[in-house]
């Protein structure tokens, strides 16, 4: 017999990407030094031109070189706000991940990727469109997500219902994030919406033997969903940190004759403890009566009284008395 697992092992050739520290120097150094390079520069050309010879030749050209160097410098300055980072490659080779806020430089040579470490909500069944910008970068679009739609998935009884629900998360390993998966904030969506259908098929909607229900057991369902999904992003870089149940009910199609059948048990419910008090206060009665000598009953009587005092207890209507004239 095979034992299955659900854990994720990567192809033996294949590089998994973890998350490591990017080297930076603060950037007001660099910052001030490249500024300033540029005047110094125009003076040193100036200066090479009034000298000439050999020496102003050279002070000339490095005065140009020292213009476009200090321009390629400033390209390396970046500053990050709290709760966001930025991954640094260099020619296709990941380099680091600088999460630390403030002001820092780096290599002019990396290329910065942004990515957002706060925390994000969706609600399963919406989707994002992302922003549209013309060839001059202006967003003539911004990022929209459409309005949820609850998934239509049946039970493990079978019966249709609709379901959502919303999903907390956040980005923890931004190598993982960028290099594992082609669009993590999709594969997210797309991840919780599979987990979701997949845990609904797992559990009925509703139970009367106090066994785990989508509708009874709401927090350990919840705890559950939140398992599923991160287990299925295990290897996209991200934490959930909560996920909830937001929408439940039945199809359209069978909704009305659910809430029949649960209004039938309620009924069902009900009567059985009327019954049962009735029962009891009948037994009480006649214990009363034979305990005080009140009146003594043969069988027939008794059997008269019990009927009529559980005509009386159990009806859902009000009883007119009959008042018996003879003996």
């Amino acid at each position: 017999m095979t034992q299955t697992t659900n854990s994720f092992e990567p192809p033996k050739d294949q590089v998994v990407h973890n998350e490591k520290v990017g080297k930076t120097i603060p950037g007001w150094g660099p910052l001030f030094g490249a500024l300033a390079s540029i005047p110094l520069a125009i003076l040193m050309i100036i200066l090479g031109g009034a000298a000439g010879g050999a020496f102003g030749a050279l002070t000339i050209l490095l005065g140009i070189l020292m213009i476009p160097s200090a321009l390629v410098c400033l390209f390396g300055l970046m500053a990050i706000a709290p709760n966001d980072s930025r991954v640094l490659l260099l020619f296709g080779e990941y380099r680091g991940t600088v999460k630390e806020s403030g002001f820092f430089w780096v290599n002019p040579f990396y290329w910065k990727r942004k990515v957002s470490l706060r925390v994000r909500n969706f609600e399963t069944g919406s989707s994002s469109t992302p922003e549209e910008k013309d060839g001059t970068g202006k967003v003539l679009k911004a990022k929209s997500r459409t309005a949820s739609r609850p998934s239509k998935v049946n039970d493990s009884d079978g019966n249709p219902i609709e379901i959502s629900a919303v999903v907390v998360w956040k980005v923890t390993d931004t190598a993982e994030a960028l290099f594992e998966v082609d669009d993590y904030e999709h594969f997210v969506e797309v991840q919780s919406e599979a987990a979701l259908r997949s845990l609904a098929t797992r559990y009925p909607y509703d139970s009367e033997d106090h066994e785990v229900s989508l509708r009874g057991s709401t927090e350990e369902i919840c705890n559950r969903l939140r398992e599923d999904i991160q287990e299925r992003l295990m290897k996209a870089g991200v934490t959930v940190l909560e996920a909830r149940i937001s929408h439940l009910a039945y199809a359209p199609e069978i909704a009305a004759a659910m809430l029949q059948r649960q209004q039938a048990g309620a009924v069902v419910a009900a009567r059985t403890k009327i019954v049962d008090g009735a029962v009891g206060m009948v037994e009480m009665a006649l214990e009363h009566l034979n305990r005080d000598n009140i009146v003594e009953l043969d069988a027939t009587q008794r059997a008269k009284l019990v009927s009529n005092l559980l005509v009386v207890l159990c009806s859902d209507r009000h009883t007119q008395p009959v008042v018996q004239a003879g003996s």
